[in-house]
């Protein structure tokens, strides 16, 4: 064989390259936005919404964390995190007892679980719609009660950050987190329940001791989605929060009120907070692998 036929047969085909300038321009298109709103954050004091830059300077940064801003991004930032933080564990918490369930067989298990997951081919404008109408409904229904032994007060309703809001985000967070999860019970090996269980352990060590760790990694990875779904979460949101903003809502109501690249600041922010949770997690998880690898080789 010759050099220059085993060359040619070395060569990619022309599909190879159209994939790569596919692919390339999928990267542009699904990170160009980012990139974008990242560098026009960083205009100058006179700095508009378009290129070129006039400028660079962090002004809209400071201005937007100082409060002279048109956002009071301090309390949104606070509400977006608390609300994102609960969401994030009764996501792993139901997802896992959910996951358990599901494990044993039991009359409507199948229907059950279509419903559970039926949330996610709704359209979001309208399960918030339905969930501000069915609070609004409770609240009807019970406030009067309520407020005639001096529980709650006859003004406003349940629309708030904890209650319908908490309801929204969960009815798009928990399907994902049921999904993940029933994967992996199907995939899990009951014997190594069994084995502990012959070895005295109860249902709860054998939970602790045996699932949990083999599920861990997994645990992780629902626990992200649920922070960061409830963190960017908009639609579903806005009609279920009552006179509460979330900070991805502070940013829509921007988009129609303001037109100074306060909105880019205010955009990176929210963008840093999710990359920040994301490869945190994932770093404290790797650094924890490390350590029990270390551990189980000094043993």
């Amino acid at each position: 064989m010759t050099a220059g036929s085993a060359y040619r047969e070395e060569r990619r085909p022309r599909s190879f390259y159209a994939l790569a300038v596919f692919f390339a321009l999928f990267v542009v298109f699904l990170y160009g936005p980012v990139v974008t709103i990242l560098t026009l954050s960083f205009q100058g004091p006179s700095g508009g919404l378009t290129f070129p830059m006039n400028g660079f300077s962090f002004y809209w940064f400071e201005r937007l964390w100082s409060g002279r801003g048109t956002v009071d991004i301090g309390s949104a930032f606070e509400r977006s995190l608390m609300l994102g933080l609960t969401v994030m564990v009764l996501t792993v918490v139901v997802s896992v007892l959910a996951g358990l369930a599901f494990r044993k067989k039991f009359v409507g298990a199948t229907p059950l679980f279509y419903v559970a997951i039926a949330s996610l081919i709704v359209p979001s404008i309208v399960v918030s719609l339905g969930i501000a109408l069915e609070f609004r409904i409770l609240d009807d229904v019970f406030r009067p009660v309520l407020a005639s032994i001096g529980l709650v007060s006859r003004r406003g309703n349940s629309l708030g950050l904890f209650t319908s809001g908490l309801g929204a985000h969960l009815s798009w967070t928990l399907p994902f987190g049921l999904l993940i999860m029933f994967a992996v019970f199907n995939r899990l090996d009951k014997s190594y329940e069994e084995a502990a269980r012959d070895l005295g352990a109860s249902n709860w060590q054998s939970f602790c001791h045996v699932i949990l760790p083999m599920i861990a990694p997994f645990l992780i990875g629902i626990s992200l989605f649920g922070f960061t779904l409830s963190w960017d979460e908009i639609a579903r949101s806005s009609q279920a929060m009552g006179s509460t903003n979330t900070l991805p809502l502070e940013l829509a109501a921007l988009t129609t009120t303001v037109t100074t690249p306060e909105i880019y600041a205010l955009g990176t922010s929210v963008t840093a907070v999710s990359f920040t949770v994301i490869f945190g997690t994932l770093a404290a998880f790797v650094l924890l692998q490390r350590r029990r690898r270390l551990r189980a080789l000094a043993e």
